[in-house]
């Protein structure tokens, strides 16, 4: 889907102000409120909008450990079988299948180090990761830059 400039200042605006509504959108931008509402309806069904919901930070309930870890898995299974064996595991809030030389990508939060051992542990006895490879985030500088990706889309003339 094309995006243009309005697209992205709907988005901008309702990100910098996830709770405010389409008529208050709709006042700051100066466009029609019925502008601003099919806007955020067809970005939603393209997929360009793909969640309207809180984002927690696990860091601020307690799981202030962040881990990358590349998963060399059972391939017998395959991808998504080993995938739903480890949605079980609720420190694990992002996996990927990846090309390289790991099978997947996982990010974890855990409470401590010798938490990320044990939800480290965790994977490996599903029996579906044969390897777990792990680097723990000492910072993080930015990270969910898909609004400043929106923007420069919609700015872009089309190719």
């Amino acid at each position: 889907m094309n995006v243009d400039a309005l697209d992205a200042k709907v988005v901008r605006f309702f990100t910098d102000n996830p709770r405010a509504s389409v008529l208050e959108a709709s006042r700051v931008l100066g466009v029609a409120r019925a502008t601003i509402q099919s806007r955020l309806d067809r970005m939603t069904e393209a997929g360009v909008i793909s969640s309207w919901v809180p984002q927690p930070d696990p860091a601020r309930f307690g799981f202030p450990v962040v881990a990358f870890c590349s998963l060399t898995i059972n391939q017998d299974l395959g991808h998504d079988a080993v995938a739903e064996a480890l949605a079980a595991i609720p420190e694990l809030i992002e996996i990927h299948t990846v090309s390289g030389s790991s099978d997947l990508m996982a990010r974890i939060a855990a409470r401590s180090n010798l938490d990320l051992q044990r939800v480290l542990d965790a994977m490996i006895a599903t029996r579906t990761v044969q390897r777990a490879s792990s680097v723990i985030v000492l910072n993080t500088h930015f990270q969910g830059r898909t609004l400043r990706l929106l923007e420069a889309a919609a700015s872009t003339p089309d190719s």
